[in-house]
């Protein structure tokens, strides 16, 4: 990757994950029987989505790039701040609405894996400012939050409702706090 380390882009990759694993983790407590091939189901909606959000966002992004190119480190705060503490409210909200639902119903997994990915659509917006290798940035996006659902859908099954609402919390404070050094990498280093 050019200017943006493996270790950061996997950091931004957990970030963005946090919801999609928590809501596998569910999907493991959900279902009374869950199967290889259903964690494998899960773990591929989520994180075919979570890489092409991002790659979404950065095409939406290069559109309107020579728009916004003197303001592009607090357009990635603003976004990515945003983003995070969303992810923190989210993640303090009861949950009501989970136990109706089936999980592996293409329909419902369809409609987690968008709603889970909206976040990584503004994060690949941020993208286009960053000196960054995009096929490798969704990839290395894709591939954690496909393995951090399908071990989200074993703890689930496993442990149940321990711990499952402070991962989106803790989603949100990476985000945060990739948006703040961008922002100060910027501002005081110049990029």
């Amino acid at each position: 990757m050019n200017a943006v380390p493996l270790l950061e882009m996997t950091l931004l990759g957990v970030g963005l994950a946090m919801d999609a694993f928590a809501v596998s983790v569910t999907s493991g407590i959900t279902l009374k029987r869950m199967h290889l091939r259903h964690a494998m189901r899960v773990a591929a909606f989520f994180g075919a989505f979570q890489a092409v959000m991002p790659l979404v966002g950065w095409l939406c992004g290069q559109l309107f790039r020579p728009f916004v190119a003197a303001i592009e480190h607090w357009v990635a705060l603003i976004l990515l701040v945003g983003v995070g503490v969303k992810m923190i409210h989210e993640g303090r909200k009861p949950d009501e609405e989970k136990a109706d639902s089936n999980p592996l119903n293409v329909y419902v997994l369809f409609t987690l894996a968008l709603a889970t990915s909206i976040d990584a659509f503004a994060v690949g917006v941020t993208f286009t400012f960053l000196d960054i290798d995009i096929l490798n940035a969704v990839a290395v996006i894709g591939l954690v939050t496909f393995v951090m659902s399908f071990l989200g859908t074993q703890i689930g099954k496993t442990f149940g409702h321990l711990f499952e609402d402070w991962l989106e919390e803790l989603g949100g404070l990476i985000l945060i706090g990739i948006g703040i050094k961008i922002f100060i990498q910027h501002q005081f280093f110049g990029g």
